[in-house]
């Protein structure tokens, strides 16, 4: 049990070292890549969500 538990954690560190790590500024431009795009989905998706609310209201006349 104890040989399989060693085996695995020595395979994990051999793939982490595969692993080819960011750079910092690749880092920091991915983040703010995502920043703008969930700033830019969540607009959508509250006119989306606003739209259709108020067409809602509109057919149920409340």
């Amino acid at each position: 049990m104890l040989k399989s538990i060693t085996k695995y954690f020595s395979s994990i560190r051999v793939e982490l070292k595969k692993v080819t790590w960011l750079s910092k500024d690749e880092l920091i431009s991915s983040t703010f890549i995502v920043g703008i795009f969930s700033i830019i989905m969540s607009i959508f998706l509250f006119l989306v969500d606003f739209s259709l609310s108020e067409f809602m209201s509109v057919i149920i006349g409340g």
